[in-house]
């Protein structure tokens, strides 16, 4: 029988989780006409409301998840030396929903000042990622399942 390459959750990896979710952008993967197609997007962590993204409705990966909200997004950088397969990366696997424009407006202009101009756009909106899986790798041999609940709220 193989061996389980996933480590179990522990404070540590909740805690790398938590920190790798402050990024200021991240990979989404939508499904477009049912392939999977990836770009980058602004996104925020906001405390009780969870990931989100600002995209534009112009952009494909907003028609995309119009049309079909499944969704992954990558959050973490390579650093500058090493081999970027050994540094920390988080992916979460879900569904993005259209959040509350107004209500986020504050918490994205605080954190990200230069959204301002974006947030006045009418073809731009705030989405909100519904993790139902994450998985995190922390280095090489380091692979961590996380369930939703061990998400920072």
């Amino acid at each position: 029988m193989a061996r389980d390459p996933y480590h179990p959750a522990d404070d540590d990896a909740r805690a790398q989780a938590a920190a790798l979710l402050r990024a200021s952008h991240c990979a989404l993967a939508t499904l477009a006409d049912g392939a999977p197609s990836a770009s980058r997007a602004a996104c925020l962590w906001v405390d009780g409301t969870g990931l989100t993204l600002l995209l534009s409705d112009l952009s494909d990966h907003a028609r995309s998840l119009r049309a079909d909200p499944r969704c992954s997004v990558l959050v973490g950088e390579p650093g500058p030396k090493g081999d970027p397969l050994t540094h920390p990366r988080l992916t979460l696997s879900g569904r993005a929903v259209e959040a509350d424009k107004a209500a986020l407006a504050p918490a994205w202009a605080a954190a990200r000042p230069k959204t301002r101009l974006y947030l006045d756009f009418t073809d731009f909106a705030v989405w909100r990622v519904e993790a139902e899986a994450a998985t995190l790798i922390s280095g090489f041999g380091r692979a961590v399942r996380l369930s939703p609940d061990e998400l920072p709220r």
